[in-house]
């Protein structure tokens, strides 16, 4: 079932169709239908909540239980909270739970950017409630489960590092979300399958952040942002060669399947 075109605005009370592309589905108009924009900011804050306490919270429970929760869990856990995350509310929000998900699937085309304000504001909620949470729970040990260069590595190796690990993250995501792969539910193994992989090899560099919010939360609560600026300016950086990189793999973005992924299929109520 379908609607027709017009001339207005999408998302402030009108819904004007993506040029060339007839008979779009009713989910989209429900996407743009601004009443249900606070259904999907509260997707991203849960969602961001959820990775944060997995991600942050194993350094914590480990600092608190002298070592019970080891490297490999410690990576893999906010791996299979993705995982999880995208599967159950992905349709809902898109589950961007990354501020640079959300810009690069912006600059791509996929995304309206004048939601990716919202969305970003809603993600660094989501990982200051987890990592208030910590604090109220374990107190202020095991640095929050801030990201930070590890012993032994400079700046310059944790910064680099986190460069290349965003440029991977951002490319697995525009690329599972591409019409060309067309690998649907799918794209959330992918994605969970990149983030365990580069913890598993990377964190004791830089902790294998590749997410601003997620470093940001527990700097913040914590109170120590000396390396924070890492986590922030890096995986920038990343993202911007990523989306570089889908141009030259996959021309421009826009397409229906990218902007599935980005928006979520929000259905009725």
């Amino acid at each position: 079932m379908t609607r027709p075109d017009n001339d207005r605005e999408p998302g402030i009370g009108a819904t004007r169709l993506p040029a060339g592309e007839p008979g779009t589905p009713m989910w989209f108009y429900d996407f743009i239908d601004p009443r249900y924009e606070w259904r999907r900011l509260f997707s991203e804050v849960f969602g961001t909540f959820l990775l944060v306490i997995a991600a942050a919270g194993a350094p914590v429970v480990a600092a608190h239980s002298g070592g019970e929760v080891g490297r490999v869990a410690a990576v893999t856990a906010p791996a299979l909270t993705v995982l999880a995350v995208i599967l159950f509310m992905g349709a809902v929000s898109g589950a961007h739970l990354n501020p640079i998900v959300t810009l690069a699937f912006a600059l791509r085309r996929d995304f309206y950017w004048r939601r990716v304000p919202g969305y970003v504001v809603a993600q660094l909620l989501g990982a200051g409630l987890a990592a208030v949470l910590l604090r109220a729970t374990f107190g202020n040990i095991g640095d929050l489960g801030a990201t930070l260069p590890g012993a032994g590595f400079t700046t310059g190796q944790a910064f680099i590092i986190e460069v290349v690990l965003s440029v991977g993250l951002v490319s697995t995501i525009l690329g599972t979300a591409s019409s060309a792969q067309n690998v649907g539910a799918l794209s959330a193994v992918g994605v969970g399958s990149y983030i365990a992989l580069a913890g598993l090899w990377a964190s004791p560099v830089s902790g294998a952040s590749m997410n601003p919010a997620r470093s940001l939360g527990p700097a913040l609560v914590s109170g120590d942002l000396r390396h924070v600026w890492i986590y922030l300016v890096a995986p920038t950086l990343g993202m911007l060669i990523a989306v570089a990189a889908a141009q030259i793999l996959r021309g421009p973005g826009g397409g229906p399947s990218g902007r599935r992924a980005a928006e979520g299929t929000l259905p009725n109520p």
